[in-house]
């Protein structure tokens, strides 16, 4: 006998209800990864007009990112959450506050809160004094989480013009190009030794005057000394691939709200962001624009 012959148009038809269900299954499965959380938390107000504009800053960031497919974010402001359930679903976390013994990260439990979330995969930001806990509580930890930290008495944090010359090639200097900027950018970082898992992002050779003051906990030391005398490139933004799946980023600029304004910057910052969430990477980079009256918004009162 014969073979049947099915009809044309039952052959389209069950090619077209199996590529309809592929074609959906293949979007919700990328809808699903895509959707990456950022937890933004800013620290109090602090110092001048215009510096330490922790809620600004995280305000704008996220006024960037609201602009990205598959990002969502959210700013807890004036310091740390009081529910730690604020953390849940966070892809990565974003600290932008005041360090050093006050830092909100090495108060209560707020170590172990992170802890329990970078044991999850969860990256982690610190902009500028956010990068400092202290040498006896949160230094260990953020070499781990973030790939380095200022220590007091090796670190200083000098304000000076650093010139980025050069950009390593990698997803967070995605259609970042060489800056120069005048900034308090802290270096002589503390990291892990032999830099182990971590990329240095922004460097460039600190000048002679950024060594005017007299020694001090944050202001010098005969090693700092030493290393700018012999023109040593400063590191001052490194990202880290943990060993476990996680990422991390520390940026020490970031003083002066101002700053946000340049493209390069502000990019590189997003790019990291993107990055420690564990999301794609454009290869232009997560490119924005800010008004001046945007980088005027949510200023603190002071």
């Amino acid at each position: 006998m014969p073979t049947p012959v099915k009809p044309r148009f039952s052959i389209m038809k069950r090619r077209f209800t199996i590529a309809i269900s592929v074609g959906l299954l293949l979007l919700a499965s990328s809808l699903g990864a895509a959707e990456k959380k950022i937890l933004f938390v800013a620290g109090k107000p602090s110092h001048g007009p215009g510096q330490h504009e922790h809620r600004a800053g995280c305000l704008l960031f996220k006024s960037c990112l609201d602009k990205v497919p598959g990002i969502s974010s959210i700013v807890y402001s004036n310091g740390w959450p009081n529910d730690p359930a604020a953390f849940e679903g966070a892809s990565s976390i974003v600290l932008y506050m005041d360090g050093g013994p006050a830092h909100p990260a090495i108060q209560d439990d707020h170590l172990a809160q992170l802890g329990a979330l970078m044991k999850k995969g969860v990256g982690l930001v610190c902009l500028h004094y956010a990068t400092e806990p202290t040498k006896e509580k949160g230094e260990r930890e953020f070499l781990e989480w973030i790939g380095g930290a200022f220590e007091v008495n090796w670190s200083i944090n000098p304000t000076w013009d650093a010139d980025f010359k050069t950009l390593p090639k990698h997803p967070i200097t995605s259609g970042v190009k060489p800056f120069a900027g005048h900034d308090e950018y802290y270096f002589r970082i503390r990291f892990p030794e032999g830099m182990k898992d971590v990329t240095p992002m922004l460097s460039a050779i600190a000048p002679e005057s950024a060594m005017n003051r007299p020694d001090g906990p944050h202001e010098g030391n005969p090693a700092a000394r030493e290393s700018v005398k012999n023109r040593e490139p400063q590191c001052v933004a490194w990202a880290i691939h943990r060993p476990d799946g996680g990422r991390g980023f520390g940026f020490t600029g970031g003083h002066y709200h101002d700053n946000w304004r340049n493209d390069d910057i502000r990019n590189l910052v997003l790019n990291a962001i993107v990055w420690s969430a564990k999301a794609n990477i454009p290869s232009g980079g997560i490119a924005s624009t800010i008004t001046p009256e945007q980088l005027k918004q949510n200023l603190d009162p002071k």
